[in-house]
């Protein structure tokens, strides 16, 4: 008789435990929206030109990753406004080919993020 008494309140005890373990699983910390579709990917719509340079392609993924930190952070898509375009940390002579790369890589991950992903035409 004693048993039963203190077994129905363990087992509910050990079912909510249970509950609130499984929750706590669940919503873990906040991750950011996945990357669209191709990003990252040989050959897809985030790849420099192939007759772009060190620098140049620094430049245009240095563009692309501006674009996505302005949508993310609500800020409206404007190249002139990024530090990195105004202010490259690369040598002085290869600075206007960074930028161009820049612009170039910015405009078409503002393209690919707010048209959905799939490869835009350089």
């Amino acid at each position: 008789m004693k048993f039963t008494r203190f077994a129905a309140p363990a087992l509910a005890l050990a079912l909510l435990g249970t509950t609130g373990a499984m929750v706590a699983q669940q919503y873990g910390p906040p991750q950011g929206p996945p990357p669209p579709p191709g990003y990252g990917q040989p050959g897809g719509w985030d790849t420099p030109p192939q007759e772009y340079r060190e620098f140049q392609r620094q430049g245009f993924h240095d563009g692309i990753e501006g674009a996505r930190k302005d949508i993310e952070n609500h800020r409206r898509p404007n190249v002139n406004n990024r530090d990195e375009f105004r202010h490259p940390n690369v040598p002085g002579n290869v600075r206007h080919d960074y930028r161009e790369a820049f612009r170039r890589g910015y405009n078409v991950g503002i393209q690919n993020i707010l048209n959905g992903g799939g490869p835009r035409p350089y």
